[in-house]
């Protein structure tokens, strides 16, 4: 089939490399001129293991191309994919304006019959919304079917969960339109759920705030073990063994980031408030978020009283491992509040500095590896689960360091090991601190 996707960001861009690894024609078109060129270039802009290998390998087969022209991209295509972003408004509303040029962009390009995906995070309605905007501003006479197709795409898994996907939903009141997109689809050999287009709209949002306040609720759970001298480890994995709650999204922290939870839980909860329905849940499960985003500073300020002039290294600052992206990452508050008290603060992260210097500024430091961020430091905080603070040589770390000080904010270092580093204080989520 001969597909065009708009915008090349973590969605359109994965979800153009797989399908034409799965052998579609695909084009990727996008208005960033310098992204096109990269592109085109061979390389990824965005940091997504194994998306590089696939966009080289099918770029270079003749079934991926990259495109700033509307007109080029779209002259062939059957099915067009927007993939474009859809921020949180100041009012917790998902902000369309990327859509809605999207859809006039298309409306003065397109040439012939064709189904138009929408895989873009977008409120209940907003699909029937954007047929009646491309069909009122249509310059050819041509047939528009639209589809809802949400994506379920992890950062630093996408290409995993394009291929592998647990599911894919497809939303639409056309059958031939339905029956298309399976059929793109159909080399994946993924299940397939059909539902009307609303339905399908809802269903990402539905999972994303579930799945937020799964983690709210172990979160919750963590700082009352933490009160009572319970090991949130422990609960987790015994509640986690019950096939009704399951494992996953149970691993106690400093809270979700990203792109999807934290406008999505507030997009649902402003939709439920539009509509008059109370959902206090979702409420609960923000203002958990944003109370143990806070946690490591909270904890920090109580072990030293104040933190004016104190060294903190931050280690992690992207907001999951596997990824570049820092948006709504814990990282930032935290540096925020850090030097806000007067700490000093050096952060590490094998991959995110960069994006992360635009959003926090130089009011930390940026170093080249966890030694370095943790040379005369105070105390250690970790951000980022990556494997690689996992792997640590922590007598080694701990040897450079002021104070033999770490608050671990995602509970991955082994504390037998700490243990046998030497004098050490170490203060994780949710279990008892070692001192």
């Amino acid at each position: 089939m001969k597909v065009a996707v708009l915008g090349t960001g973590y969605v359109g861009l994965s979800t153009g490399v797989c399908l034409a690894e799965i052998g579609h024609e695909v084009v990727c078109i996008d208005v960033d001129k310098r992204k096109i060129d990269t592109l085109k270039q061979g390389k990824s802009p965005i940091y997504e293991p194994g998306l590089e290998e696939l966009l080289v390998h099918n770029s270079s087969e003749g079934r991926l191309a990259f495109t700033t022209s509307h007109q080029q991209g779209l002259s062939e295509a059957e099915i067009i994919i927007i993939a474009v972003g859809t921020p949180q408004s100041d009012d917790g509303q998902a902000d369309l304006s990327f859509l809605e040029q999207a859809a006039k962009d298309l409306a003065g390009h397109i040439v012939r019959d064709c189904i138009v995906v929408i895989k873009s995070t977008v409120p209940v309605g907003t699909n029937e919304y954007v047929k009646q905007l491309l069909l009122g501003q249509l310059k050819n006479n041509c047939e528009i079917k639209l589809v809802s197709n949400p994506e379920f795409l992890r950062q630093g898994s996408a290409i995993q969960d394009t291929l592998k996907a647990d599911r894919i939903i497809i939303g639409s009141d056309d059958e031939g339109a339905s029956e298309k997109i399976q059929e793109m689809y159909r080399p994946l050999d993924v299940p397939l759920l059909l539902t009307d287009v609303r339905s399908a709209e809802m269903i990402k949002y539905a999972s994303n705030a579930f799945l937020a306040t799964k983690i709210s609720f172990i979160n919750g759970i963590a700082n009352l073990c933490e009160a009572v001298g319970a090991d949130v480890e422990d609960v987790a994995k015994g509640m986690g063994c019950d096939k009704r709650i399951g494992a996953a999204f149970l691993k106690a922290g400093i809270g979700y980031g990203g792109s999807c939870f934290p406008k999505d839980v507030k997009a649902l909860l402003h939709t439920s408030r539009k509509q008059g329905i109370p959902f206090s849940l979702l409420e609960e499960t923000i203002a958990i978020n944003d109370h143990q985003q806070e946690l490591l500073v909270g904890k920090a300020l109580k072990r030293f009283g104040e933190l004016k002039g104190k060294k903190i290294a931050m280690l992690g600052l992207s907001f999951k491992p596997e990824t570049d992206d820092m948006r709504e990452a814990p990282s930032i508050k935290i540096a925020q509040s850090l030097t806000a008290a007067g700490a000093r603060v050096a952060a590490y992260d094998p991959v995110a500095a960069s994006n992360a210097r635009e959003i926090i500024g130089d009011v930390i430091t940026y170093a080249d590896s966890a030694m370095e961020a943790a040379k005369d430091a105070d105390a250690l905080f970790i951000v980022t689960e990556w494997e690689e603070f996992k792997q640590l040589n922590v007598a080694a770390l701990l040897d450079v360091m002021k104070q033999r000080i770490i608050f671990d904010g995602r509970n991955c270092l082994d504390e037998v090991l700490l243990q046998a580093s030497g004098r050490i204080e170490y203060y994780p989520v949710g279990r008892p601190a070692v001192i």
